[in-house]
């Protein structure tokens, strides 16, 4: 057999992602408690389960549409008008897929010749500049800021911006900073796309998920629709991450071709997920409220820790996570994240996973129980007295 690589060249220069090496070891542990998956700690609503288990006891277990089921795309189309102020044709503009992630690859896979440029923020999910070289595209990163909140505006990206631009991505409320956008931030950006003519690929995964003020969706601004791919699904605030169920609202002839791609890759995304999914869109408003509000006051005890540790943390205004900043303490981000770990069973995962400019930073989830989050700031204020010490 010869020396050449049985592996693509352009798959093999890929990184494995930071995260999945930190979830190998806690899998591996019994005792460990957990700030690092992004996974809600609640059961999915206890009437979607039933959804589920109903459709399983009338023997719905076959392929739906390649497009999705058609209950369910009606109560998509329902719900992102109600929550969102825009209005789809559930039969042409709307793609049921196997989470968030798989809509990403679509679309992508679908808008993009190669060499084309797609802007992106970071620190953003792991998944999004693999998913552009994946699709022949040219990821070009602008970087947010702790100073700005993790923010972004249009003046980073005009900076950004060649003729060869083709697509801006968006993930607010963003994973891993809890960051999100305001009005005239929306506005500001949505302009920026029009001027430059651009598409707006934008996961919104976590819209539900805010505190302060309601999410702002791009596709509420005037002119906005007809030029974005809206990202959403149900593992986040719905709680139901193993059924994996995601969607993609675009104009007609994205859609369309999207589903051409899905149809050959995937065929149709799982058939009981889509039943409980038109559940808790049709009746699951209390139930996120409630999850929500705990979340809240997690988050509240979370960001008071830190500050009585003295260690600078933004307070996230969206999404279940924190983003303090460690970069003082004398270690890297993944060392302190494998001492945290190793020797005082707590696991969060660095901040330099999700880009370089979170090197310095740590994402520590507030999806797990109030009594799990105080012993861990127990043990993480034992850590950073230590480094302290050390350093002094």
């Amino acid at each position: 057999m010869s020396n050449r690589s049985q592996v693509a060249a352009h798959v093999k220069a890929l990184p494995f992602s930071g995260i999945r090496k930190f979830f190998d070891i806690v899998a591996s542990r019994k005792d460990v408690i957990s700030l690092g998956v992004g996974e809600p700690d609640f059961d999915t609503p206890w009437t979607v389960r039933e959804a589920a288990v109903w459709s399983l006891e009338r023997g719905a277990t076959h392929y739906t549409s390649n497009r999705g089921d058609p209950d369910l795309r009606k109560a998509i189309a329902g719900y992102v008008a109600r929550q969102f102020g825009a209005t789809y044709d559930w039969e042409r503009e709307i793609l049921v897929t196997v989470g968030v992630s798989e809509a990403i690859d679509v679309a992508l896979r679908t808008i993009l010749n190669p060499g084309d440029e797609v802007i992106y923020h970071e620190p953003c999910f792991v998944s999004y500049r693999p998913s552009i070289i994946l699709a022949g595209g040219v990821p070009v990163c602008v970087e947010t800021r702790r100073e700005d909140e993790f923010r972004l505006t249009r003046d980073m990206l005009e900076k950004a911006v060649t003729p060869k631009t083709r697509v801006l991505m968006l993930n607010f409320p963003c994973n891993p900073t809890g960051a999100v956008l305001g009005q005239k931030d929306v506005e500001d950006i949505a302009d920026f796309c029009k001027t430059h003519d651009l598409l707006l690929l934008t996961d919104e995964i976590y819209a539900e998920l805010t505190y302060e003020s309601k999410h702002v969706s791009f596709i509420s601004v005037p002119g906005m629709k007809e030029r974005t791919i809206f990202l959403h699904g149900m593992s986040k605030a719905w709680a139901m991450t193993g059924f994996r169920i995601g969607y993609a609202c675009a104009p007609a002839e994205v859609s369309e071709n999207m589903m051409k791609l899905h149809q050959y890759a995937i065929m149709s995304a799982p058939t009981t997920g889509q039943k409980a999914a038109a559940e808790a869109l049709e009746r699951g408003d209390a139930a996120v409220a409630e999850m929500v509000a705990e979340y809240n006051r997690r988050r509240n005890y979370l960001i008071a820790a830190f500050a009585d540790m003295g260690v600078p943390c933004h307070t996230p205004a969206g999404a279940f996570y924190a983003f303090p900043y460690i970069g003082d303490l004398g270690v890297s981000s993944e060392e302190f994240a494998m001492r945290f770990l190793e020797e005082h069973g707590v696991a969060v995962v660095p901040g330099d996973a999700f880009g370089q400019s979170g090197a310095g930073f740590l994402r520590c989830a507030y999806a797990t129980s109030m009594d799990n989050i105080r012993e861990a700031m127990a043990r993480l204020s034992v850590v950073v007295d230590g480094l302290r010490s050390r350093k002094s």
